[in-house]
């Protein structure tokens, strides 16, 4: 995995070197191996390489035979040594053994179809001398980040936002529209970020860049429409074939000079994998995870049962409330979007860890949950829409029971009224495209009455967000099954633009790691699509089908296991006798004010709240309004008032 960035000016010739230079030094953590430039007429292209495979002639940039075609690139193109042998079948001469070189040979080839013969997650800049035109590409679902800024025919691009706010020429602003989408869906939408003018690449995209301007395509679309033409399968079918591409999927991600390690959490995700793994391709399989002291987020006593039942060398690293305040700016200053949970600072824990012990690449199980309807929000959307059926039943709202247990075993009438008054708001409103999250929505965007009135006035707030949504999505979408569009929603929105990038290449690649995710695989993905809804959740039992295919490898305690969403501490964190000063100054009265994001008295209120509740805030929302807030003024910090970090 690498950082890349570059400059393209049709308008005016520019010494680029010195630029390129700063550009790429703030990706070193991405790409601490090498650094290579390619500088000629309008083009400039930078490259930090991180050295995973062909250790010794793979640096970057890459050319072809007669140098008219340079390419920078961050990610891993899993199948190259089948489509080089292709290429070379056909003439094309290779001089190093990365998996890079096969992307020049490709486009001579194919041009931008390449991308379609790709199995990766990559980000790639592609210079044609010739043409005078860069590709600009991304892999299906996101995994790996692509962003630029455009202004008079001069484009500067990179794998983090940082590399092109460097340029001193281009305004640093926080985008007002982002700020309200995140505090609405956790993260930025469509091609926005959280920066005026700074905007990404979109998942299954890549855009051309010439004199006559940018063009961005679609050559890859999430799509649950083939569901229907499989439904007479069995379940032992389709969990066979399931089991065989999740073993090639894994195996081609093994594929590296460096040693594989794997993200071992005590779920069945991870768990399936890493099993993948010892049992067919690494019998000495090396394991990480993180513990937490706290019961309510650890799962130390899972992660003991996987490590027993695989045999792996394990270890894992503890994260407690000191170390999520202290880590938390680092964590912002590579997520470069605020945050509504502390979930990402472990994660950046346990890759520091995987440092640490001198492993570069990690399988871990992301997108099994999105793609086999592994989250509550998908059970609750079954449950609204059987209730809306018959809304004044007394028996349909009691399986909320299945989905929130540790409610209705207690004594609490409130909690128990409050939740199912809660699920009923809007329960009849079906035919709403966002039905499935419309309430997660709408409870999240109620942090935006934090905001100062300016802010509240300039945004969309829920219906605009809603809005933008419904015009984004495919042709065919109401036509799905209701767990499908459900999905669909939270692949395209979370999963994307928060879990692979806030919560995982940022957090990997802050330490010089590279996540790979065998779930992800468009094979896979594409596979998953198509399993018939009653598979993937079989009444309220979760991810159904991977746990038959899980079975036969895996201990059933796990399969078994309640599903613990991964989450970490928050405002016990902050407010905590030893939490830092930055705590205290950035949610200030005065501070708060000077940088006109929220409402100081509201904001003021909080803060006594939790100082008064010694940060035992009661309400989840609190707990999110929290972050939100601290991590938007840490943000304006480091970005808007300076561009860097005090370490």
């Amino acid at each position: 995995m690498c950082g890349i960035a570059g400059i393209i000016n049709f308008k005016n010739r520019e010494d680029m070197l010195p630029l390129l230079e700063q550009m790429v030094s703030l990706l070193h953590h991405r790409g601490p191996d090498a650094k290579g430039y390619y500088h000629n007429g309008p083009a400039g292209l930078a490259h930090a390489r991180l050295s995973i495979i062909d250790l010794h002639t793979g640096d970057q940039p890459i050319f072809n035979e007669d140098k008219t075609v340079w390419v920078v690139f961050n990610g891993e193109i899993f199948n190259f040594p089948e489509l080089r042998n292709d290429l070379q079948s056909k003439g094309h001469s290779f001089t190093t053994e990365t998996d890079t070189e096969v992307l020049v040979h490709l486009y001579e080839e194919l041009g931008t179809d390449m991308l379609n013969e790709l199995n990766g997650q990559f980000a790639f800049a592609l210079w044609d001398t010739k043409k005078e035109t860069l590709l600009l590409g991304r892999d299906r679902v996101g995994i790996r980040p692509l962003f630029y800024y455009l202004k008079n025919d001069r484009l500067l691009f990179g794998s983090e936002i940082k590399a092109i706010l460097i340029d001193k020429t281009i305004p640093r602003n926080i985008d007002k529209e982002t700020l309200s989408d995140v505090f609405t869906c956790w993260s930025a939408f469509g091609t926005r970020t959280a920066f005026e003018n700074v905007f990404q690449i979109p998942p299954g995209h890549y855009a051309i860049f010439s004199s006559k301007g940018l063009k961005i395509k679609r050559y890859w679309q999430l799509s649950f429409g083939t569901e229907i033409s499989h439904k007479n399968r069995s379940i032992d079918d389709w969990a066979h074939d399931l089991n065989l591409l999740l073993t090639d999927a894994a195996k081609i991600r093994l594929r590296a000079d460096v040693p594989v390690g794997c993200y071992l959490s005590g779920g069945l995700d991870s768990t399936y994998i890493s099993s993948l793994v010892k049992n067919n391709f690494n019998n000495q399989l090396k394991t990480f995870s993180v513990a937490f002291l706290e019961k309510r987020f650890d799962e130390s006593e899972f992660q003991r049962i996987a490590v027993k039942s695989l045999k792996t060398d394990h270890s894992y690293v503890h994260s407690t409330n000191k170390d999520i305040a202290k880590l938390f700016p680092r964590v912002l200053w590579h997520t470069e979007t605020p945050l509504l949970r502390t979930g990402p600072v472990p994660l950046f824990q346990l890759s520091e860890l995987v440092k640490k012990n001198n492993f570069k690449v990690v399988l871990t199980g992301e997108g099994a949950d999105e793609l086999f309807a592994g989250y509550n929000i998908f059970k609750e959307d079954k449950v609204r829409r059987f209730w809306a059926k018959s809304p004044d039943s007394n028996l349909r709202p009691k399986l909320l029971k299945k989905l929130y247990p540790y409610i209705f075993s207690g004594n609490d009438n409130r909690a128990k009224i409050f939740l199912k008054n809660f699920f009923k708001k809007g329960m009849g409103k079906t035919s709403m495209p966002f039905y499935s999250h419309s309430l997660r929505w709408q409870n999240t965007a109620a942090l935006q009455n934090f905001f100062s009135k300016d802010l509240r006035e300039t945004t969309g707030g829920l219906s605009g967000f809603c809005e933008k949504f419904t015009a984004s999505l495919p042709s065919e979408f109401m036509s799905w099954a209701p767990m499908s569009r459900a999905q669909y929603t939270e692949n395209t929105i979370f999963m994307s633009n928060y879990l692979l990038s806030s919560q995982g290449d940022r957090m990997a690649m802050g330490n010089s790691v590279e996540g790979r995710y065998p779930f992800l695989d468009h094979r896979v993905i594409e596979f998953a699509c198509s399993i018939p809804s009653k598979y993937r959740m079989n009444g309220l039992n979760e991810k159904f089908v991977l746990k038959h295919a899980a079975k036969k490898i895996i201990p059933k305690t796990i399969i078994d296991r309640p599903k613990q969403p991964y989450r970490a501490p928050i405002s016990e964190s902050f407010f905590d006798k030893s939490a830092p000063e930055y705590v205290k100054e950035l949610l200030s009265e005065n501070a708060i004010h000077q940088k006109g994001y929220f409402d100081r008295k509201k904001v003021t209120r909080l803060v006594d709240k939790c100082i008064q509740n010694k940060g035992n805030l009661l309400s989840e929302r609190e707990n999110m309004a929290i972050v939100g807030i601290l991590s938007t003024q840490l943000l304006d910090e480091m970005y808007i008032k300076r561009l860097g970090i005090q370490e």
